[in-house]
């Protein structure tokens, strides 16, 4: 047990992150609870935990990116059975929340998926949830239990100060609805603040219109949530150099990167993408020369050491 004030808390972690869970758990100073999460010959998923955990405060760390229904079933699948070993408090850490994008009905007849997936892990037994950067704030709203929004915006801010701080960044929208993230960054770095106006006509595409602003030799900082397919940042890069941007870098919390998304962005007019680790990359995106990666471990676990003490989770962003 580390002496850092965690003493008390318990961790275990399903698949779908290894390396983010491994440096949460060197960031406590804990090992993880003993646990078998594995597969049956038909796919069925299976979760043994081989440690007593009778009365404790467990943490689960899984994010539910893809494979999504996989990673979510662990999830599910780990807390009944930490509910039925008699666990004390479960609290689901979910970096990445899949789902998230489907907040409200888009159409007639068309579901509610991200308020199903919060029913399904409170109806598992989860007695709270930590989350990053969800999509639309209004999904805290959607569990009945308490529930604690990250903002990854205090590592980003760092990172920025630390490599193109010096040329004085401008902070860009890459659509109306981004803008209150962006202001806060904008207001951090004391900087400008230009929006990115633009239409998707279908799914998956988009096309810019107009840039809200003056970027004229400005560096550009683009700041998102969310990257999947990479067209929407990749368009708003050209749009901004065209209107007279020097440079144009990103900074997005959650790096879906599906598809052709990396590859996208490789060959793209981006000086360089940042994006957080709170979901695995394979060796494309690692080996791309305009991505790197951040980590959000110490933050996730100052969070979680927070929780378990009783402590102010949002005087983190004080």
């Amino acid at each position: 047990m580390g002496d850092n004030g965690s003493r008390g808390m318990r961790l275990i972690t399903g698949n779908s992150n290894p390396h983010l869970a491994e440096a949460i758990g060197q960031y406590l100073g804990l090992p993880f609870v003993k646990a078998a999460v594995r597969r049956f010959s038909d796919m069925e998923i299976f979760v043994e935990i081989q440690e007593n955990v009778r009365g404790e405060d467990m943490f689960v760390l899984q994010s539910t990116s893809y494979p999504t229904n996989d990673n979510l079933m662990e999830l599910l699948i780990m807390i009944d059975a930490l509910r039925r070993a008699s666990a004390r408090r479960i609290t689901a850490v979910i970096p990445y929340f899949g789902y998230a994008r489907q907040d409200r009905k888009v159409g007639p007849r068309t579901p509610i998926s991200a308020k199903l997936v919060a029913n399904l892990i409170t109806e598992a037994g989860a007695n709270r949830v930590l989350t990053v950067d969800l999509h639309a704030g209004q999904i805290q709203g959607f569990f009945d239990i308490p529930t604690d929004n990250l903002f990854a915006l205090p590592v980003m801010h760092r990172d920025i100060m630390d490599y193109i701080g010096d040329k004085n960044p401008m902070v860009v929208s890459p659509d109306v609805g981004g803008v209150l993230r962006a202001r806060s960054l904008a207001k951090r770095l004391g900087s400008d603040l230009a929006i990115v106006d633009k239409r998707r006509d279908r799914a998956g595409e988009s096309e810019v219109i107009n840039i809200i602003g003056h970027v004229e030799g400005q560096v550009c900082v683009l700041v998102d949530d969310i990257v999947d397919s990479g067209g929407t940042l990749c368009n708003a890069a050209e749009a901004l150099l065209a209107n007279g941007a020097t440079e144009v870098y990103a900074y997005v919390v959650h790096g879906v990167l599906s598809g052709g998304a990396v590859q996208r962005i490789r060959s793209s007019k981006l000086k360089s993408l940042v994006v957080s680790d709170s979901i695995a990359h394979g060796d494309e995106v690692r080996k791309c020369p305009n991505i790197r990666q951040i980590s959000i471990a110490p933050l996730i676990g100052e969070a979680m050491r927070r929780i378990s003490k009783e402590a102010s989770v949002s005087s983190l962003f004080d």
